[in-house]
């Protein structure tokens, strides 16, 4: 009777420390799941940014380009001889004013581009750790439960493993840390 009630004692201690993993996880999962949802968002905001800075980029170098096809054939008319110098030097001043500001727009366009691609990415990256959070919390919750039917502490002890791994990752995640298993990402991703 005595191993009997070592046994109950053993197994509700066991049960009661699933539960609290269980508990604890869970919140842990719920707010990661929101702030997931954010990056989401943002990554989606930030890339369709990024195209449309990337298509005026586009739209500036095809300006330039048709601006200095312009001056060149303007040039090259001049050699013709007979033709209205005024009107000429007029039209060649509004051809290489525009030069210029598209030369200008489409430097400023590039440079917001690329900073919109990186903002993409680090949105990216922090969405990784969000999912990898997610997925070693999901397994140390997994695992919690086998190790109540199992009665077995050391399942418990792996999902204590698992969930803080994917606690770290919550973590980095919300504090911007630079912390993100590369070989995870890469076995993951697209």
């Amino acid at each position: 009777m005595d191993t009997e009630i070592k046994t109950e004692s053993t197994d509700k201690r066991l049960n009661n420390l699933v539960a609290v993993t269980v508990v604890v996880l869970s919140v842990f999962m719920a707010v990661s799941n929101i702030k997931g949802g954010n990056i989401g968002q943002a990554m989606s905001k930030a890339k369709a940014d990024s195209v449309d800075a990337w298509a005026e980029y586009q739209a500036a170098r095809l300006k330039l380009h048709v601006d200095e096809n312009g001056l060149s054939q303007l040039r090259l008319l001049e050699t013709a001889g007979n033709f209205d110098r005024a009107l000429a030097a007029q039209q060649a001043a509004g051809y290489e004013a525009d030069i210029k500001k598209y030369e200008g727009r489409s430097k400023e366009t590039r440079e917001k581009a690329e900073r919109l691609e990186k903002e993409y990415e680090q949105l990216n990256f922090r969405d990784d750790q969000f999912d990898m959070s997610d997925a070693f919390m999901s397994i140390a919750i997994a695992v919690a439960a086998v190790a109540a039917l199992v009665e077995n502490f050391a399942l418990l002890y792996f999902s204590w493993a698992s969930g803080a791994l994917g606690i770290a990752l919550w973590t980095a995640g919300f504090a911007g840390l630079n912390f993100r298993p590369e070989w995870l990402a890469q076995l993951l991703g697209t």
